[in-house]
């Protein structure tokens, strides 16, 4: 089991600035990915930025040249958030893609969710 603690949403002025840290703990488990989703009411969760452990990113169009993801270490991964924008306001989620080695042949993956922290732009 993988347990994602999240951290820095807020409230911030258009604009601004904000950062996002997320990190993994738990036992026996790797990281293939890690990336930042988020879902405002009625809409469906989208895709942020995500990171693979090989420094692979990949950005939403709406926040390229904005947002960077980037990994502080292995299972700890931070979004800044740059000239944030009313559209930005939503609850942020943190994913963890994972994998565990069972056998000799046998790889499991899995996907982990954290709880969410709530970002607003506004005045």
């Amino acid at each position: 089991q993988v347990h994602l603690v999240e951290s820095g949403g807020g409230l911030v002025q258009p604009g601004g600035s904000l950062t996002l840290s997320c990190e993994a703990s738990g036992s026996d488990f790797n990281v293939n990915a890690m990336g930042w989703y988020r879902q405002t009411p009625g809409k469906e969760r989208e895709l942020v930025a995500r990171i693979t452990n090989y420094d692979t990113t990949t950005y939403a169009a709406s926040v390229k040249g904005r947002f960077t993801i980037s990994r502080e270490n292995k299972n700890t991964v931070s979004l800044q958030m740059s000239r944030l924008q009313f559209e930005d306001t939503a609850v942020y989620y943190c994913k963890a893609e994972t994998y565990t080695v069972v056998g000799a042949h046998d790889v499991r993956e899995y996907e982990y969710w954290g709880q969410g922290t709530q970002v607003t732009v506004s005045t």
